[in-house]
């Protein structure tokens, strides 16, 4: 089998499983969610997806109802299921099944959803191309919620323009992208990127990459940055779960980075080895 959902226990093919219409997600987006790549039957930091699952249902009051090891046991059974060499594993969970109110009703459990997909990686040797958004979402980016209606409008102007990513912003200052975070190698070899508050996701590949940086020495400046200092980077860097570590070579039509290759390159390299490391494998 190469793709498989699960919902509360039931499992099957994504396109043939079904969902409760009072499920509270069909209604007001009323939940959590965390992916991460797989290779083989090895979840690429698992451990880490699951604590910033458990940390967004606590931020918006979701009791999970059972524990992080039991979920994990469940993802690495799906994971298990499939034959893929790369796949992309989602998870999420909704408040609960009840009556549409606003407030839901007490004495309702949450449900869990999952899905295990074939991925292929980004060729990491290719570019990215980049628009921009002004940054026009709530004040709980921090949470990884279903509520993803301005990321998706980024996204589909992104493909329309035939770009990789939309990099939002509040202002001049550069918060993050659509569904990726985003730093810039500075002259003088420091990466800089916006601190972990409400105006972003922390991300986790964005944290084994301040990891990578230590390895390499290069200094990590967890400050905002603006467009402009964007415009003028030696590289502009985007990670996330699926894209590892990559790069930029245009924003808004125009070119950006391309100032420290072999750099960026030890760093890609340095990210790329630690996935190999993790899944045990020799290349991608």
């Amino acid at each position: 089998m190469k793709s498989i959902a699960y919902y509360n226990g039931k499992t099957g093919a994504p396109e043939e499983m079904t969902i409760p219409m009072l499920d509270r997600v069909c209604y007001f987006g009323d939940g959590v969610y965390d992916a991460t790549m797989a290779a083989g039957n090895t979840i690429f930091l698992l451990d880490e997806h699951v604590d910033r699952l458990y940390h967004s249902a606590g931020l918006i009051d979701i009791q999970i109802n059972m524990t992080k090891e039991e979920l994990k046991a469940i993802l690495q059974d799906m994971i298990s299921r499939t034959d893929n060499r790369y796949s992309f594993v989602y998870f999420q969970f909704t408040r609960a099944t009840a009556p549409r109110s606003h407030a839901c009703p007490k004495g309702f459990s949450p449900n869990l959803w999952i899905t295990v997909t074939p991925k292929v990686f980004r060729d990491f040797s290719q570019p990215m191309k980049l628009t921009s958004m002004e940054d026009q979402r709530y004040l709980y980016c921090n949470v990884k919620t279903l509520n993803l209606l301005p990321n998706v409008l980024a996204a589909q102007k992104a493909e329309a323009e035939g770009c990789n990513e939309t990099v939002f912003h509040r202002g001049e200052t550069v918060t993050e992208c659509s569904h990726s975070n985003c730093s810039i190698l500075l002259p003088g070899g420091i990466l800089k990127t916006h601190p972990n508050d409400c105006h972003i996701l922390p991300g986790i590949t964005k944290a084994h990459m301040f990891k990578a940086c230590e390895k390499l020495g290069i200094p990590v400046d967890e400050t905002a940055f603006t467009l402009e200092e964007l415009r003028q980077a030696d590289e502009v860097i985007i990670t996330s779960s699926s894209n590892l570590c990559s790069f930029a070579e245009t924003f808004e039509g125009k070119p950006v980075g391309g100032k420290a290759p072999a750099l960026l390159k030890a760093l890609q390299q340095t990210m790329i080895q630690e996935f190999l490391d993790f899944c045990g494998l020799k290349s991608l």
